[in-house]
């Protein structure tokens, strides 16, 4: 059986649908992170698996059991939520204590549990001190010490490392998969963080206006998008509006400026309005004085080259379409200049394509 089943699980506050029919099935062990925009529902579907929110309709299960109606107590989950909801009088070393006092466990093993946990979040040396006396990553750190040291099987993170710095965030990602794992935990963890959902997931569930629109493997969310939204939701995409004109193993479509382009197959009606989505780090570049431009599928002008660090991204005006992006390695930096004329390109079944939206694209890309 899945650790967690929600079926068909509905929620409203106010009017406002903060789950819509929201199904989903995470097994057991896995470290699955939740993506979408603020408001789509991510923290609303955590509180019905840990018993916070009791839904409007649906089941939640746990280990095959109907926890629907269970108190919060009876669950075996844990949620470490924004707020920390650190005990102020209590030092660091009693808050994470705090659980495995309270279940009784041995004093040894106890013991031996918070040291490790404090060893994983870098605060042995501040045990004895009070949560006021520590900076807000700290204690957010003290709140994660002590939700990993509950003993729960079900662990719910809603954005657990949020309020710490980029070093220490990035070495937080291994550590915190790396522990859970060990723990066997079966881990949900909201996030609004590509990069940390795409190291950090065994899958992605990318909730939208209540609902999940796509759960996969990060590759698979990343590569293969299930929607125009997905596409420009995770990791950065070039969008293109255009006609169907022949579809099969590859689908070309041709753009208002008459340029045609390709993407990977689909059984698309010849005539037919689509939408083509390629990633920036999928785009490639030519220069216009080489042969290979000929073969590029849109000529444009760089119009700016942005410095990212191992990476750059050239931004190229293409008539008729607008702004192309292409991500490219740092040593590419120096090879080109605004005003460059080039061609772009891409491998045809690296590029998505979809059917237009009934509702318009603009509405489809919509983050509210």
């Amino acid at each position: 059986m899945p650790e967690i089943v929600l079926d068909q699980l509905c929620k409203s506050f106010d009017g406002h649908v903060a789950a819509d029919s929201l199904s989903l099935r995470i097994a057991d062990g896995e470290y699955v992170c939740i993506l979408g925009p603020t408001g789509a529902g991510k923290t609303t579907c955590m509180r019905m698996v840990c018993g916070l929110t009791r839904p409007d309709s649906g089941r939640v299960y746990l280990d095959g059991r109907d926890v629907t109606d269970d108190s919060v107590d009876s669950r075996n989950a844990t949620m470490l939520s924004q707020t920390y909801a650190l005990f102020p009088h209590l030092n660091v070393y009693d808050n994470v204590m705090f659980a495995p006092r309270i279940k009784g466990w041995p004093e040894d093993n106890s013991r031996q549990i918070v040291r490790s946990m404090l060893h994983m979040v870098h605060l042995e040396q501040k045990a004895d001190w009070k949560p006021d006396e520590l900076s807000g990553g700290q204690q957010q750190r003290i709140a994660l010490a002590r939700a990993l040291a509950s003993g729960s099987k079900v662990l719910l993170l809603d954005e657990p490392l949020r309020a710490l710095d980029a070093r220490l965030r990035i070495n937080l990602r291994k550590e915190l998969r790396s522990l859970a794992k060990e723990m066997r935990l079966t881990c949900i963890h909201v996030t609004h963080d590509q990069d940390e959902a795409l190291e950090m997931a065994d899958k992605i569930a990318v909730i939208r206006k209540g609902r999940i629109i796509q759960f996969g493997t990060p590759r698979d969310v990343f590569e293969n998008p299930a929607t125009p939204f997905v596409a420009n939701f995770v990791g950065r995409s070039n969008t293109l509006v255009g006609k169907v004109v022949s579809s099969g193993d590859e689908t070309v479509v041709e753009m208002p400026s008459g340029a045609r382009i390709s993407a990977r197959g689909s059984d698309l009606q010849a005539g037919s309005d689509a939408v083509v989505t390629v990633k920036t780090g999928f785009t490639k570049l030519v220069r216009a004085s080489d042969d290979q431009v000929q073969g590029a599928f849109l000529e444009g002008t760089v119009e700016r080259v942005l410095y990212e660090g191992v990476t750059i991204t050239v931004e190229v005006r293409v008539d008729g379409i607008g702004l192309i992006s292409a991500g490219l390695p740092n040593r590419k930096y120096d090879d080109y200049s605004a005003g460059d004329r080039v061609g772009i390109s891409w491998i045809p079944s690296k590029a998505s394509v979809f059917r237009m939206p009934p509702e318009g694209l603009e509405e489809e890309m919509r983050l509210d």
